[in-house]
């Protein structure tokens, strides 16, 4: 027992020191978040000029490349288009979705998807996968440049999501807005909340919303570079055409596993403009990115190791320390992690140890064996166990700020989980990338298995179509009024506005689309099923002014220009046997479908 202790003690002094300077650290962005909260609530300095609703309003409209790189995604890319794109209320956007040509699956769903929505393309890389993230992204580009030149059009943004992605639907509005003054934008993104079971995935939840709420604004209120978060991150046109000529035509280092990083650091360096725009309140929730993340042990630690291998040791292999001042204590704190994940859970383990031998000598009524050795380990333990607990606080804090407070109860368990899972990850990742040096082999693309949400909980209150008019700019709040206050008994404001010439019928629809979460537009021909057309009776199309056009996996696809009513459902589902899939055309659009099939 002696030796151990004596080896105990011979570590302990350094040990204590690390994690003291390491939790000052912290300690001095908790004092600069504190005195941010304080100006703000107290003298009503806000750190951050926010933009009024009519300068948001008033914002000219650019055209958004939304950017999707997938590998293996055919699980949920399905799933996330059909959500996201009629929720974005932001109709100047358009979904750049790209895949593999060995990954057949990815790619079938895609191309499905872009038969249900015009807004969706394939980009198909020329070379089978996986390569990395980045390789996907500059492919994707590329396929954007054909696009405008094949229709005459040309995107003024690009923004960045995965296959996993709840896109709030004010987010392009908002990235629009503050195009206008930036080069890149960084729109929050947050876990969707789940059990408290689920200890892996809350422990993302905890970390993302303390970064989020108080680590990132700093970095920013200091002139740090902005690190981009891989999803909801927008880049100007402008600075990708700069990127790519300062960097042999890439826009996104396809050598990097952790591009988002890398693209925050190389914007900042060639001194253009970034925002992370902060979390606040906007509709029914706050204004972020939602997803899952990882719920197990294992998938995690493939995750992190990802993580470690991009933003530590290819940033630090890359530049070294090279760096303005200003930055070089980002990339401590960026880097210090590997020493701190490998270190931490034997800190975890002398602490018990500590504890336990503490808890022994005061029972028994002797001096603690480390304190009358090492005096100052009494005090230097005192200091850290205090630091631990404040920074222990301040996590759940900002996990209650989101997640609520019985959520936030669970931070200590959570926090001691993530320990031995980020120390996996750094074993990994070293590993890892040792193996890739010694063999000359590239790094490639770490596969994470993602899921998408049910869209119940994520549509549970529809727009009023009006406020989607105005939020899409297709007419003023005064149109507004004036129609909820003049149209007639029984008539619906859309056409109201299109009877006073204040919309077209197709701007209507586009509305509706968004509100009822629906595609929208008339099949193509080699859609429509001749078949498919007399799954139900003629009279039966024509009371509910429906025209069936596709059968799918026993699924019966359905156009007209009615919403689809609890009442027409159950009758097109009782008479054909199928599961109805609805899609919205134009009263117009439909008069022309029901000449052609439905005489």
């Amino acid at each position: 027992m002696y030796n151990l202790d004596a080896w105990i003690a011979a570590w302990l002094v350094p040990l204590a020191v690390y994690v003291l300077v390491s939790g000052l650290d912290d300690l001095l962005l908790d004092a600069a978040f504190v005195y941010r909260w304080v100006a703000f609530h107290w003298f009503g300095r806000p750190w951050f000029p926010w933009p009024a609703s009519a300068e948001v309003d008033a914002a000219p409209r650019r055209r958004i490349a939304i950017f999707v790189p997938l590998w293996h995604e055919h699980a949920v890319i399905g799933s996330m288009l059909e959500r996201n794109i009629p929720a974005t209320m932001y109709h100047a956007a358009e979904f750049f979705v790209g895949a593999y040509p060995n990954d057949w699956e990815t790619t079938a769903a895609v191309r499905e998807a872009s038969r249900k929505f015009p807004r969706v393309h394939l980009a198909l890389c020329p070379h089978d996968g996986p390569t990395s993230k980045a390789d996907c992204l500059n492919w994707i580009y590329q396929r954007m440049l054909a696009h405008e030149e094949r229709y005459g059009v040309r995107f003024d943004m690009v923004v960045t999501h995965d296959a996993e992605d709840v896109i709030h639907p004010e987010s392009m509005r908002w990235i629009n807005c503050f195009a206008g003054r930036y080069d890149m934008v960084q729109v929050p993104v947050l876990p969707l909340a789940t059990p408290l079971r689920q200890w892996v995935h809350g422990l993302y939840c905890d970390e993302f919303a303390e970064f989020q709420t108080k680590d990132i604004p700093v970095r920013q209120m200091w002139g740090g570079f902005l690190p981009g978060n891989g999803v909801g991150t927008a880049f100007s046109r402008a600075v990708l055409e700069k990127m790519a000529g300062e960097h042999s035509k890439r826009m996104f280092d396809q050598e990097c596993l952790t591009e988002d990083y890398e693209n925050g650091w190389r914007i900042h360096a060639m001194g253009c403009p970034q925002v992370f725009v902060p979390l606040r309140r906007e509709g029914d929730g706050l204004l972020a990115t939602r997803e899952y993340f990882p719920h197990t042990f294992r998938t995690a630690v493939r995750q992190r190791a990802r993580w470690v291998m991009g933003i530590v040791l290819q940033s630090w292999e890359r530049r070294g320390w090279r760096a303005p001042a200003r930055q070089l204590y980002w990339l401590w704190r960026d880097r210090k992690g590997v020493a701190g994940n490998l270190l931490t859970p034997v800190l975890n383990l002398l602490f018990v140890y500590g504890a336990v031998t503490w808890g022994e000598s005061e029972i028994a009524g002797r001096p603690w064996v480390f304190g009358m050795r090492h005096p100052a380990i009494q005090g230097l333990f005192s200091a850290t166990l205090v630091l631990s607990g404040f920074q222990m606080g301040v996590r759940a804090l900002c996990s209650r700020r989101i997640y609520g407070w019985r959520f936030a109860m669970g931070v200590p368990v959570r926090a001691l989980i993530g320990n031995w899972l980020n120390c996996a990850a750094t074993v990994r990742a070293l590993a890892l990338y040792c193996d890739a040096k010694i063999r000359g082999r590239p790094l490639v693309w770490i596969k994470t298995e993602h899921a998408y949400p049910n869209p119940a909980p994520l549509d549970a209150q529809i727009r009023p179509l009006g406020q989607i008019l105005v939020g899409s700019q297709f007419v003023m709040q005064a149109d507004v009024d004036e129609a909820l206050a003049s149209k007639d008994t029984g008539e619906r404001i859309g056409e109201y506005l299109v009877r006073r010439g204040k919309l077209s019928e197709a701007d209507v629809y586009l509305a509706l689309s968004l509100q009822q979460n629906l595609p929208l537009g008339v099949p193509a021909p080699s859609e429509i099923s001749e078949p498919a057309t007399r799954a139900v009776p003629v009279e039966v199309s024509r009371r509910w002014r429906v025209l069936p056009f596709r059968v799918v996996e026993g699924q019966l696809f359905v156009a007209g220009p009615e919403l689809p009513s609890d009442e027409m459902t159950q009758d097109l589902e009782r008479i054909s046997k199928m599961e109805v899939r609805f899609h919205l055309v134009t009263p117009t659009d439909f008069a022309e479908l029901a000449r052609v099939y439905l005489s």
